[in-house]
C-alpha cells in the first residue's frame, strides 16, 4: 500500500484517484482516527495528503479492535483494517455486525471453506481469492444498508419489469 502513487489520473501515471468529496475525506478520516484511539496502529498512511485535492494516503492499520468504525459502517476510502480472528464463526460475527452489505472477500485455500464463508456472509457480492468481483456480465448490488436490488447483467433489468401472469382458458 506505501507503494501506492496517489493522484490526479490526468496529471501522470498514479495508482488511486481522490475521494469523491470533502464528506467522503472526512468520513475516512473519522473511521481511521475511531481506529487509531481503540488501539489500532498504523502499518502505512493514516493522513490526509498535502496540496490541493481530497486525497487520503492508502492506509493499513493492524490490531482494529472489532467494534471499530470501520468494521460496522463503509468506510469507501483507501482503508485496510485488519483485524485478528480464531474461529469461522468469529469473523463471520465481527462481519455481519455492519449495518452495511455490499461485499466481502475471503482468501482461502480452503474450498469447503470459501463455500461456508460466502454462504455466511450478509453480503450481496462475495469475492473467493479475488478483490476484482464487478463485472458487466454479474449482478452487482448489496443487503442491508448498502441497497434492495440488482444492476447489471440479466438479474439487474428484471429490477425494470413488472412481471405479469396471463391465465387463459379457451
Amino acid at each position: 500500500a506505501a507503494a501506492l502513487r496517489p493522484g490526479d489520473g490526468l496529471a501522470g501515471p498514479t495508482d488511486q484517484g481522490p475521494l469523491i468529496n470533502a464528506a467522503a475525506l472526512a468520513k475516512v478520516e473519522r473511521h481511521v482516527t475511531d481506529a487509531l484511539e481503540g488501539g489500532a496502529r498504523v502499518l502505512t498512511g493514516a493522513r490526509r495528503l498535502p496540496g490541493e485535492g481530497l486525497f487520503y494516503a492508502p492506509t493499513v492499520l493492524a490490531d482494529v479492535p472489532a467494534g471499530a468504525l470501520i468494521n460496522r459502517e463503509e468506510t469507501f476510502g483507501p482503508v485496510a483494517g485488519l483485524v485478528r480472528f480464531t474461529t469461522e464463526a468469529e469473523v463471520l460475527d465481527l462481519a455481519n455486525v455492519s449495518r452495511a452489505g455490499l461485499a466481502a472477500y475471503v482468501f482461502t485455500r480452503d474450498g469447503a471453506r470459501s463455500w461456508r464463508m460466502s454462504e455466511g456472509l450478509e453480503t450481496g457480492m462475495v469475492g473467493i481469492n479475488t478483490g476484482l468481483i464487478s463485472t458487466e456480465v454479474a449482478p452487482f448490488g448489496g443487503v442491508k444498508e448498502s441497497g434492495l436490488g440488482r444492476e447489471g447483467s440479466r438479474y439487474g433489468l428484471e429490477e425494470y419489469l413488472e412481471t405479469k401472469m396471463v391465465c387463459l382458458s379457451v
